[in-house]
């Protein structure tokens, strides 16, 4: 029986899910892949499949695509397939047990965080905005909890100067994908107990909405830095000028500054837009205007001079 090789089912949607189906597909049999549906996407809003979807109908994968998991004909298609383990990266939908029961091997996730710090949907933003040093992947045998199942393996993650959220996912999901290939064998032979996470060190990292990423200008220089890397390139930091939104998609903190204009005054930094900071400024790097393409920000204010000695809109949660 540990000769045969596992009947696997994919679940996953966004770019941080393909390196680790990917892998998986080179390695193993997959018997199917289940992927969020197809949804509207890009200005035009037009309806688009997921990567995961694209990777698996080009390799024949057969492909499941419920709006809603925890339907009986949606949990019955799944456990047609007959899977030994379901491996999970950033699926999208809540499973339940009636899922969680089906393979005899468990469901595993590869989640982008050295848990049990940032459990939840958006553990990367998080580790930015909090301003970590490292993080990490790990895999994770799935329960009826928030991220709280035993922990398979770990590795951890240096968090680079500068990273960005999307820089950073990208890492993690590739490194992710290679720590699953190297520790499934020893886990389907039975190798490998799963171990309980710490009840220390617990901290949650909810779903963050596009609200969410609105720049308070009250904040540090250094807290708003980081909140810029954070959400780039998705959704993106933002703020408004002259009634629309302004994204910052790159951003330096600068201290010591003197000026005594009140939090979000623009000014000049040598050839680029600053900003006022509840302490210090913010250079403005690279900038996008709604509805228009990125620019670097000494060539935007070059041709909108009346952005100096502006004062930017602050963005508070809940308002």
């Amino acid at each position: 029986m540990c000769n045969v090789e596992p009947r696997i089912v994919f679940m996953g949607t966004p770019e941080f899910a393909l390196p680790t189906l990917e892998r998986l597909a080179s390695h193993y049999p997959l018997v199917g892949v289940v992927t969020q549906p197809d949804r509207p996407a890009g200005r035009g809003r037009h309806v688009v499949a997921s990567p995961v979807k694209e990777f698996a109908l080009a390799e024949g994968i057969p492909v499941f695509q419920p709006e809603r998991l925890r339907r009986v004909e949606a949990v019955e298609r799944i456990r047609a397939w007959a899977p030994d383990v379901i491996v999970v990266a950033a699926y999208g939908q809540i499973l339940r047990p009636s899922v969680l029961e089906i393979p005899r091997l468990g469901v595993l996730n590869v989640h982008a965080s050295l848990l049990p710090r940032w459990r939840g949907a958006a553990p990367v933003q998080a580790a930015i905005l909090a301003g970590d040093t490292v993080t990490g992947v790990t895999i994770m045998k799935m329960d009826e909890g928030l991220d709280t199942g035993p922990i398979v393996a770990k590795r951890e993650v240096p968090i680079l100067p500068g990273e960005t959220g999307g820089e950073l996912e990208a890492r993690l999901a590739e490194i992710g994908a290679q720590l699953l290939l190297e520790v499934l064998p020893d886990y389907v032979a039975g190798l490998i107990q799963p171990q309980p996470q710490p009840e220390e060190g617990v901290t949650l990292a909810p779903r963050i909405s596009t609200e969410a990423a609105g720049i308070d200008w009250t904040c540090p220089a250094d807290k708003l830095e980081r909140h810029v890397r954070a959400f780039a390139p998705a959704p993106g930091a933002f703020t408004t000028w002259n009634g629309a939104r302004l994204k910052v998609l790159r951003g330096e903190a600068v201290t010591g500054n003197a000026k005594a204009d009140c939090p979000g005054t623009v000014f000049l930094w040598e050839k680029y837009p600053a900003v006022v900071a509840g302490e210090g400024a913010l250079i403005l790097l690279q900038v996008q205007m709604a509805g228009k393409r990125p620019m670097n920000g000494d060539a935007f204010v070059r041709g909108r001079k009346d952005l100096l000695g502006a004062v930017l809109s602050s963005h508070r949660p809940g308002e």
